[in-house]
């Protein structure tokens, strides 16, 4: 029986590609990098197009891989913040979830919502909004209002110095496609920041 490659193994295979890719040692050549206006043409590289596009394709073909052979695309990561230590599954960013891998994340769910209330007790809240270009100050109701809306839940931080930013993402349907709107409606998230009184998110 053939080996089945490991989820670290395919993130470790997506990293070497795309190394390649982007060192032009693959192209797509059929990728047309016009788009019909010659004063935006102008400025397109027809090699960046062929690198990205050369990525994209292989990229596909993992996804695909993953779906044949059942291959989770979950990592874990273990996260401190002010003594609190929170161990929980997220999709790698170069990998899909599988059905499996959904039902894992739904099922960490509460627990991650119990670690960010307990970390982000006393720090401002901010819904994000244009796609992460603006923030308007919401109530911890809010956060249960749109935690009760979705499925999973991703948290990080940003932290420098004595800056200390908090970001839960709560989503629904297939991660990869959850931000920016790209799986809207059948996926998509919110973003909520937490930052110390007075400060703003950077993130």
């Amino acid at each position: 029986m053939a080996q089945v490659y490991s989820t670290q193994e395919l993130i470790e295979i997506l990293a070497e590609e795309r190394r390649a890719c982007l060192q032009g040692k693959r192209l797509n050549l059929a990728a047309n990098p016009s788009i019909g206006l010659p004063a935006i043409d102008y400025f397109i590289k027809p090699e960046a197009v062929q690198k990205f596009s050369a990525y994209q394709d292989f990229k596909a073909t993992v996804h695909e891989y993953q779906r044949s052979h059942q291959v989770s695309g979950l990592i874990w990561q273990t996260l401190t913040v002010k003594g609190k230590t929170l161990q929980h599954p997220r999709v790698h960013d170069q990998l899909i979830a599988l059905p499996g891998d959904l039902e894992i994340l739904k099922a960490h769910k509460e627990e991650l919502l119990e670690f960010w209330d307990a970390v982000t007790a006393g720090m401002d809240l901010y819904l994000s909004l244009n796609g992460g270009k603006d923030h308007r100050a919401i109530g911890r109701s809010d956060v249960e209002a749109i935690a009760r809306k979705t499925e999973w839940g991703i948290v990080s931080k940003w932290e420098k110095g004595n800056f200390l930013e908090m970001l839960l993402q709560l989503g629904w349907g297939q991660p990869q496609h959850a931000s920016y709107r790209r799986g809207w409606p059948e996926s998509g998230s919110e973003s909520i920041h937490a930052v110390r009184p007075g400060e703003e998110p950077i993130c």
